[in-house]
């Protein structure tokens, strides 16, 4: 677990964003569920491609004229339940730090693992995100 203090910094970098940060499984699961709309959920991560590619590359996509509804995020890392409960709504997919999924009517469609993003610019995600929005966001 990394100290709260350290990674604020990196937590708000989303929050101002637009964000909001999902702390517990309760949360997760109540935001997750949601059965209408799209939702962007971000794993968020310490690592250097969460920090150059990840959280930069988010950034930029939802800045696009389409975008997802709800925005969230959790921390690995940090809130280690809330981020167990969200890999739970992403499985088949491996666990993965960071990760960005965007869902639809409560299903995963758009998945982006941290073999996609290690190596990849920021605008290489946020053009990989924002063609995903222009697919499935109204």
């Amino acid at each position: 677990m990394y100290p709260i203090d350290m990674v604020r910094p990196m937590a708000q970098e989303l929050n101002i964003s637009g964000f909001e940060s999902l702390t517990t499984p309760e949360e997760v699961s109540t935001k997750l569920e949601l059965k209408e709309g799209t939702s962007l959920l971000v794993i968020n991560s310490v690592c250097g491609c969460a920090a150059a590619n990840a959280r930069p590359g988010v950034k930029m996509a939802i800045q696009g004229s389409k975008k997802p509804d709800n925005l969230f995020t959790v921390f690995a890392g940090v809130d280690t339940a809330a981020t167990a409960k969200a890999r739970e709504f992403l499985l088949p997919y491996p666990p993965s730090s960071p990760a960005i999924a965007l869902f639809k009517n409560g299903k995963v469609v758009h998945m982006l693992e941290r073999h996609h993003i290690e190596g990849r610019s920021a605008q290489m995600i946020a053009d990989n995100l924002s063609s995903a929005f222009q697919n499935y966001c109204n």
